[in-house]
């Protein structure tokens, strides 16, 4: 008798157990890799970064990236030292200037990730993998670039819609400043001056990008870049004076009052100057360094309708 009753309870035990699997009563199934991350993210230097979980703790290292990121619904515990920081970012943690990021003050954020300038930042690569932070490394200067860019950071956010609808937005308005001017194949040339003299700007530059966008001609085009400045061409006035442009931009980094009084300085000095078109007929213009000397990010309708003003001034 026992022995029945003993099969009966075991019969019983396994009933009940096949009950319990057949309604999700087991273990559950994790998954696991790729397909439990938040995100999966290729950077600029072909890198791919994986996010286990949706960043909290953002820190930058450029503040070009602050707009775009804050755009598409972010923010950052920690931020570099800027003269044009928006208002939203100014009390955050500073960890120095983009060029000389101070490690323990990143650190000391807690960051869950990074979001690292490429160019500049590569040496904080290290100390991440060390302390398992993520980091993404960026470039961001031309408009196609900051338009990857824009995906990339509403990937970090989940808000990949209002990156989509961002990009929108900035095409159809750039579209609408080429639309408004002539279709002039206006010739052109960049010069970047700086304490230690001239460059001449490529189509891959702040400016180059702009003046492709408004279908002006870079006459610097095809031209070898600079080993140390891959958007930048050596500059000579005898190269210029054979190119001919019709119309002169100028970027600068020091005091626009000082890169003036020393463009008027070296014009003067050579008369070569005088047989370019675009000095002959009073068409050199001065861009912003608000637009054209670090990316304009998600401002760069603002920077080619600030080239197509100066050019047309009576369309605008």
């Amino acid at each position: 008798m026992r022995r029945i009753l003993r099969a009966w309870a075991a019969l019983f035990c396994v009933a009940v157990l096949a009950m319990a699997i057949g309604c999700g009563g087991g273990p559950e199934k994790k998954e696991t890799g790729a397909a439990a991350a938040f995100a999966t993210i290729t950077d600029d230097m072909g890198r791919t970064v994986t996010l286990a979980k949706k960043p909290e703790r953002i820190v930058v290292t450029s503040a070009s990236f602050l707009e775009p990121l804050h755009a598409v619904g972010g923010d950052v515990v920690g931020r570099p030292d800027s003269k044009s920081l928006p208002d939203w970012a100014k009390d955050r943690t500073s960890i120095g200037r983009v060029y000389n990021v101070d490690l323990e003050k990143l650190l000391a954020c807690g960051p869950d990730l990074v979001i690292a300038n490429k160019g500049m930042n590569e040496k904080l690569l290290e100390s991440l993998e060390i302390n398992k932070i993520p980091c993404l490394v960026i470039d961001m200067k031309n408009y196609e670039e900051v338009k990857n860019e824009v995906r990339v950071f509403s990937q970090v956010t989940g808000e990949k819609e209002k990156g989509e609808a961002l990009i929108k937005d900035m095409d159809d308005r750039i579209k609408a400043i080429h639309d408004r001017i002539p279709r002039e194949k206006r010739r052109v040339a960049i010069l970047h001056s700086t304490a230690q003299g001239l460059s001449v700007q490529l189509d891959t530059s702040i400016a180059g990008s702009a003046a492709k966008m408004l279908e002006f001609v870079n006459v610097a085009s095809g031209m070898a870049p600079l080993e140390s400045n891959p958007d930048s061409a050596p500059y000579s006035i005898e190269t210029l004076v054979e190119q001919n442009p019709e119309i002169l931009f100028v970027t600068s980094m020091g005091k626009i009052d000082e890169v003036k009084r020393g463009m008027d300085n070296t014009i003067a000095l050579n008369p070569a100057w005088q047989t370019i078109p675009a000095i002959k007929n009073g068409k050199m213009f001065y861009l912003s360094q608000e637009h054209f000397l670090l990316s304009p990010g998600i401002r760069y309708p603002d920077a080619v309708e600030e080239m197509a003003k100066l050019v047309y001034p009576e369309l605008f």
